[in-house]
């Protein structure tokens, strides 16, 4: 087992958590907290590899995907039952570690596909944060990342860092450690500063009388 491998699986370890951690908000029963586990952990990639047209889909070609998600969320009830919640700051970080890793296989992937830098940026965010947006829709949320810190951006930004030190042909491990370290460094940041990108407001406004 390779290092990223490890890191990948850890990467759907700690977004089945968030998962789990979400369906117990909603008050859903074992089925659903397996099935919102998952759907979190692996949507993302799924999703890329539709599109792409990429078989087999990672966790129908390894069974330990679905295992790790499966006794992450059923760790995560247990935990929270018997002991005390997650503590949501720690949750947080692990996140924006899965998400780096995400981010950069997601890359990877596209970039073996031959497909033009732009969708390999789309794929990268798309497995970053496609089973959280799935998630939060399911569970009839507003997407985290639509209104809250910093969150695709870092992906975009260690998409494009990515592509571009393979492009000066940078080793392979090389660049993909400092496209993990960029997105992590930004979610961090956004994390501890609250950075947000300008909102957009719709401000009510009187209608204007057509007589004056």
């Amino acid at each position: 087992m390779n290092w990223f491998y490890a890191f990948d699986l850890f990467g759907v370890a700690v977004f089945a958590i968030t998962g789990a951690l979400m369906a117990g908000r909603k008050s859903m029963d074992l089925f659903g907290v397996l099935v919102i586990a998952i759907v979190t952990s692996l949507g993302g990639g799924t999703l890329r590899d539709v599109i792409l047209d990429h078989h087999p889909v990672s966790w129908i070609g390894n069974d330990l995907y679905i295992l790790v998600a499966t006794l992450a969320a059923i760790g995560t009830v247990l935990w929270v039952r018997f002991t005390r919640p997650i503590n949501e700051r720690g949750l947080l970080i692990a996140d924006a570690f899965g998400l780096a890793v995400f981010t950069v296989l997601g890359t990877q992937v596209a970039l073996a596909q031959q497909v033009p830098v732009s969708a390999a940026v789309i794929m990268g965010v798309m497995t970053g944060v496609a089973g959280g947006v799935m998630r939060d829709i399911i569970c009839n949320e507003i997407p985290l990342i639509f209104h809250k810190e910093i969150y695709a951006t870092a992906c975009i930004a260690g998409a494009l860092i990515y592509i571009a030190l393979q492009h000066f042909a940078l080793g392979e491990g090389l660049a993909a450690l400092v496209a993990m370290l960029t997105v992590l460094s930004i979610r961090l940041a956004a994390i501890r500063w609250h950075l947000e990108l300008p909102r957009f407001h719709l401000l009510d406004r009187e209608p204007k009388d057509p007589d004056q």
